[in-house]
């Protein structure tokens, strides 16, 4: 099945992480502390998706261990939340952004200052959420071994497998099948390049003009905030 690259708003994101990676493992390091919090097995699923996300940003493996004990001990982390904020950007493009906080009111005003000043406005519960649905997706760049990635990943209940135009593949699986399809495929040698449980939108935008240019002073002003944990948008953007 033919489709959009997801592969080029993903590289687009990466190249705006790498320049602020401290950042990043601090955020990191936070999701850990949650998904450890109260958990009595190292393994579970929570952890093990968080601590990938890590190791796939090359956080230090001693830096994750000592989040995960941090975690589990319940001293750490024990009065994040997760709250989630919906609005729109520029086009009347959808926007869910997902946080860790431990307090509400400052991290509601943050988030209603971005949309604000960068040309969004900030909804109520469930705006846009209802356009989107949660699934596990595991991305491959261009030139990847599609009939190898198809067979193992057909073979692990994968939902739907994607080829775009550029030759990305994008497989997708139920969030609860993601790290069984995740380690199938990196047991036979074709492990994805970029993986995660996210909010994917049923229908997406593509803008133009200065709309692009907005879009992105609103994306990174919320992905820049520190109790931001991921910012989801049903912007499609081009290389």
């Amino acid at each position: 099945m033919a489709g959009h690259s997801k592969w080029a708003n993903i590289k687009h994101r990466k190249g705006a992480q790498d320049k602020k990676r401290g950042k990043i493992f601090t955020k990191l390091i936070r999701e850990i502390t949650v998904a450890a919090k109260g958990a009595i097995d190292v393994n579970s699923p929570k952890i093990r998706q968080a601590v990938d996300k890590a190791l796939a940003a090359n956080m230090p493996r001693d830096t994750i261990d000592r989040a995960v004990k941090r975690g589990m001990g319940g001293s750490d982390g024990a009065n994040l939340v997760e709250v989630r904020y919906e609005g729109y950007g520029p086009a009347g493009s959808a926007i869910i952004v997902d946080c860790l906080t431990d307090n509400h009111k400052r991290t509601v005003a943050e988030v209603r200052f971005c949309f604000s000043k960068y040309a969004g406005n900030m909804g109520n519960d469930g705006c846009v959420s209802y356009m989107f649905t949660k699934i596990g997706q595991l991305l491959y760049a261009p030139g990847a071994d599609e009939d190898k990635i198809m067979e193992i990943a057909m073979d692990s209940g994968a939902e739907d497998i994607i080829t775009a135009d550029d030759g990305s593949i994008e497989v997708i699986t139920t969030p609860e099948n993601f790290l069984t399809a995740k380690e199938a495929l990196a047991n036979a040698g074709v492990a994805p390049d970029n993986s995660d449980i996210i909010m994917n939108p049923a229908t997406t935008v593509t803008l133009s003009g200065d709309e692009i240019e907005k879009y992105n002073r609103l994306f990174d002003a919320l992905d820049d905030l520190d109790d931001v944990q991921n910012v989801y948008s049903n912007v499609e953007l081009e290389e």
